[in-house]
């Protein structure tokens, strides 16, 4: 790359796309929209340029990334060639962190066996009786935490008028 061609300010969007923090121009254009990108501790408009030097930070799901700009770059390049164009200032306990977050996600959410599909028929009739059974029991819970309290409270009021009836 020749000296010059270094020193030519690129919008942020396309220099995101380029070095492959994003799958696409648009997502990275959106993400400075939303306020998950900053240049130099700011938030920044997609059209915001940026030039060598500058220190980004780009969230991403559950990782912010820390990252400075080596070469401003237009056009994308291979994902070999991405250290030349950037210094990634990120923590590995942020990347560990992230990681950490995610495999939680993945083993703690309601998941079924791989290739079983949809659930069939009688599997969905035999689901949404379960959850009929757990409203009508929340229900009548519900009905009689309110019966207990209203109770109590009849008590509570025969005391104050120093009356006690049984």
């Amino acid at each position: 790359m020749d000296s010059e061609e270094e020193q030519i300010p690129v919008r942020v969007d396309i220099w995101l796309w380029s070095v492959r923090l994003f799958k696409t121009r648009s997502q990275a254009a959106t993400a400075c929209r939303n306020n998950r990108v900053e240049v130099n501790g700011k938030n920044c408009k997609p059209a915001r340029l940026i030039r060598v030097g500058d220190r980004l930070s780009v969230t991403r799901g559950f990782l912010t990334r820390e990252v400075e700009v080596k070469n401003p770059q237009a056009k994308r390049i291979g994902a070999k060639v991405v250290p030349e164009h950037l210094i990634d200032h990120t923590s590995k306990e942020a990347y560990e962190a992230a990681a950490e977050h995610s495999q939680q996600l993945r083993s703690g959410a309601a998941t079924r066996e791989a290739g079983a599909g949809r659930p069939t028929k009688r599997e969905r009739r035999e689901l949404d009786e379960l959850m009929e059974d757990s409203a009508s029991e929340l229900q009548s819970f519900e009905e009689f935490v309110h019966a207990f309290q209203n109770s109590r409270s009849r008590k509570k009021s025969r005391r104050i008028d120093g009356k006690q009836k049984p």
